[in-house]
Formats: structure tokens, sequence, C-alpha cells
């Protein structure tokens, strides 16, 4: 079967020569591949239905040689490696995944697939792309005719009516923010969700949602094996918050940061405008701040980029407000970026607002953004009373989630619809296309579930951040 795992093997001898002052590496190996088996229906489906892909007779989409993959057609996990070390501790395993792209094999009759779509979970740029491309791919590519979309989100699949959708229906979707499925968080009921997927026939899902969606995708994953259905599930990873593990980015963030930097741009006018201003901009990113993180890089007017992965405090040597003290008497203004995950362990709570969990499960955050622009201004008229001091406090937090996709999310959003078609297509399940260094894979549901993507403090990125706003490391001594 394709997913089966071929043998794993080493490359060939590597030299590798440094400059003048450094030692020569030759005869380089790299270390023993191992392929991350993938699901199929064949698993636990006897019987499979094996065919050959309609692609094959399109009038329009030819295939060329090398079009279909096949199962040694793998991406590596990890592409960076120092030969110097490698070479002396013989290094470990390497991990690859199934590359994603179409096979020359599928095993879903189009006449027979009943395909459904549903989004989950909060509003991100691109959803309405991903689902346009699913519907336009399906009809297009492999003929199917029977495309829905589940309304509502999981809750949708068992308390309303799925809504029939087709090329012309979904041709302008793309330019729109939001999602026209609608969504919520919540309702997963896991026996009446599959209950309802096999009473209405629904024999391809695809799951679009952030990291709380994926989770609950695999409970339906499992739940679909232990009943040896012959359904296909896949997972869109969708977050503007970009933490979910494993891929190189989810879709919406590109957007998001290009959004956050109008705000970014507001405040900078509205600081520099004020004596002694202070433009405050609050950012998504409960556990992660890379947008945040990217915004301020790409801006350039970034003062100080607060991030959950970073502690900070307030007051003292090292701390915030004397970091501010100093900008204003330097350039009489300072941006400041707040990821809203940042500072929370700082901002005063009930024991009852510490066990407060939303409809997904993850606990409620208080606004970090209001909270911070009381403590500065209670700070200035502490050690500077009777001076000017303005702050302006943006949060485009809606603002952000709700555009239109930009180009290059666009783009981004088709290949990953068209990956998991041509994935469940061909029997693949439990899945989750995305990209990984720059090529687009397969990678199991359950690893996507629970691997997370949180800035790496300690690497190149953020010591750009600190050379670009030249904030402090907020180490107390």
């Amino acid at each position: 079967m394709e997913n089966a795992v071929p043998p794993n093997s080493n490359t060939g001898p590597v030299t590798a020569t440094g400059d003048d002052n450094a030692t020569s590496i030759t005869d380089f190996s790299l270390p023993p591949i191992t392929l991350q088996k993938l699901p199929h229906l064949s698993d636990y489906v006897p019987n499979l239905t094996t065919l050959t892909s309609p692609i094959d007779r399109s009038p329009f989409y030819h295939p060329f040689p090398g079009f279909y993959l096949s199962p040694s057609d793998i991406i590596l996990r990890h592409i960076l490696f120092d030969l110097s070390s490698a070479a002396s501790d013989g290094g470990g395993r390497l991990l690859a995944y199934h590359r994603a792209g179409p096979r020359q094999t599928i095993h879903f009759d189009p006449d027979t697939v009943r395909a459904a779509i549903v989004t989950c979970g909060g509003l991100c740029p691109g959803l309405n792309t991903v689902i346009r491309e699913l519907v336009v791919g399906l009809w297009d590519l492999y003929g199917v005719r029977q495309i829905f979309g589940v309304p509502s989100g999981y809750r949708g699949f068992y308390s309303m009516e799925p809504m029939k959708l087709d090329p012309k229906m979904v041709h302008n979707w793309h330019k729109r923010g939001g999602t026209v499925l609608t969504t919520s968080r919540g309702g997963f009921d896991l026996e009446k969700i599959v209950d309802a997927i096999e009473q209405r026939g629904f024999n391809q899902l695809y799951v679009i949602g952030g990291d709380g969606t994926m989770r609950g995708a695999v409970k339906i994953f499992r739940e679909i094996q232990r009943r040896k259905l012959n359904i296909s599930i896949t997972g869109i990873p969708k977050t503007v918050d970009n933490d979910i593990g494993i891929i190189d980015r989810s879709f919406g963030f590109q957007t998001a940061v290009e959004m956050a930097q109008e705000a970014i741009d507001a405040a900078h006018v509205e600081s520099d405008s004020a004596v002694n201003g202070i433009g405050l901009v609050k950012l998504m990113g409960r556990s992660t701040g890379h947008i945040a993180l990217h915004a301020t890089l790409s801006s350039r007017v970034v003062d100080c980029c607060l991030i959950p992965e970073n502690d900070f405090y307030l007051e003292g040597k090292g701390g915030l407000f004397e970091f501010l003290d100093q900008r204003l008497k330097q350039n009489g203004h300072a941006v400041i970026v707040v990821a809203e995950g940042a500072g929370q362990d700082m901002i005063p709570r009930t024991d009852k607002q510490k066990e407060e969990k939303d409809e997904s499960g993850n606990p409620v955050f208080l606004d970090v953004g209001p909270w911070l622009k009381s403590e500065l201004k209670k700070w200035w008229e502490h050690d500077h009373p009777g001076e000017l001091f303005t702050v302006k406090y943006i949060d485009p937090t809606y603002m952000i989630r709700a555009v239109p996709a930009n180009a290059t999310d666009n783009l981004y959003c088709t290949i990953l619809a068209h990956s998991a078609i041509h994935g469940v297509m061909a029997g693949y399940t439990g899945f989750v296309p995305g990209p990984i260094n720059g090529n687009y894979a397969y990678i199991p549901m359950e690893e996507v579930a629970v691997s997370r993507n949180v800035v790496d403090t300690k690497d190149h990125k953020w010591a750009w951040v600190r050379s670009v706003t030249s904030q402090p490391d907020f180490q107390k001594c």
C-alpha cells in the first residue's frame, strides 16, 4: 500500500570545508531516516476500492512525468545540521513525512463521495478561501458533485441542516472575511457528531480550525476507526496566532501581521503627535507572540515588544517603566506592542476568574491592554506629577480576524485545500496538510494536535527584535 514505510537509508558521503580557521569535515553521512506512519483507510477497512485518478482524463489539467507522487516522496522535518557535532556524536534519526500531492491511485469513487466541510472556533483571514478551494478542487479535479457545508461548527453536524455547495455558489467567497458557513466554539458531542456523519452518509470530512478543533478532530478520527467506517477525515490548520506546531505557519497569519502594522502605524502617529506620548497596541497571541514579533520587525517603529514567552516587569531597575522613562527623554514618544497573553500573571484576578474557561476549554484571559494602560498612567502620575502625558490605546483584534486574506494567504489556502483533497482521495485519513521547510507534507493529526509553536527567545529572530527595539531583557539581577 502507498502508506507503507520504505526502508531507512543513509545518504552518501558529504564533504564540507570551512574557512581558513575552521576544521574541515569530510566523508560525512546523514543519520538514518524514519518515515512517520500516516493513517490510511486500508488499515481497518477491508476490500477498499482502488481506482485510477480521474485527473488522468481531465481535458484541462494534464499530468506530466513525475506529476503523481509515490510513497518514496518524503520531506524531512529538520534540514539544518551542524556537521561538526553530528560527525562527533553520530547524530540521531531524521524524521520524515509523506509529501503532499496527487496520487495516481485513489480509493474513493467520485460518484459516491459525500464531502462535508466545517469551520470551527474563531475567525481567521482565509477561511472562505479554503472552503471555496475545497469545493472547486473536489468538483473540477475529481468530479465530486455531493459537497456540503456544515454550519455553526461541530454542533452543526447534529443540530442544523447542511448547506449544498457548488463552484458557482462559492465563486467570490475568497473576497469575503469571516466564514460564510458560520462558526462557533464548543458544541463538541462525539457520539452525536459521528452518528450524524453516518446518518447523512458523509464519507469525507474537511475540518478547518485551530488547535482545539484539531484535538476534537482526533477524537472523531479515533471513533471512526473504532467503528471501522469508510470515512476519511483531514484537518486544515487555522489560527492567526501561528501557534500550531510542526508546520511552517498557519493560514491567516501573514494577513494578520499586515493588518497589525496598520494599527502600529496609527499608534506611532498618535504618540509622535503628543508630548510624552505612548502608543499602546494589543495584538492577538494567547500563548505565543508571533504576530507581535513579526509586526514589530516589519514596522520598525516599535520601542518595546511584550510577548507571553518572555516575562516582563514594570518597576525597578531594568523594568518597563525605567526603559520608557529613558525613551521618552530621548525621543519624546514611544510605541509598545503587547500580545494578549503577555503579563497575565501580573494582572490581579479573583479566585473565580482563575478557574474560568471558555467554550473551547481554554483559560479565560484578562485584558492586558486596559490594565497596562492604567498602570502606565499611575506610574507617570507618581513619578512625574503635573507633567503632560498621553497614552493612546489601540485594540485591532477583531479587525485583524475579520478581514479577507491577502494575496499570500490566498495562495497558501489554495495549496492547503488541494493538498487535503489529494490526500483524502488517496485514502489517507487522520492527517493534516501543511508546509514543512517550504514543501507540503501530510502529518498525522494526532501529532499536530499536541504540538505547539512558541517563540524561541533564544534564537536569532528574537535577537533581531532586541536589536530593533533596544528593549531590556527583563532579567532581574
